[in-house]
């Protein structure tokens, strides 16, 4: 299993949350979107101009930019 951050992730892929390294309001914003370790997630699409990214989590879609997807620790699969 590797660790890296949402950001790098692949279209289709899939992982869990490790961490939400984001501190203050937008680690607050972040964790009140579902968004907390322990989550599963997938990516589902990105922007043409790779920002931003949509992903599936807890039966929905959500969007993020990509500075807000680099606080965010995955563990994948290899």
């Amino acid at each position: 299993m590797a660790k890296l951050s949402m950001r790098q992730m692949k279209v289709g892929q899939t992982g869990v949350i490790a961490a939400v390294r984001a501190a203050g309001e937008l680690g607050k914003r972040i964790r009140d979107m579902g968004l907390v370790t322990g989550s599963e997630i997938k990516i589902q699409g990105r922007a043409p101009l790779y920002d931003p990214v949509a992903i599936r989590v807890m039966g929905f879609t959500l969007t993020l930019r990509n500075n807000e997807a680099d606080s965010i620790d995955v563990t994948v699969e290899d």
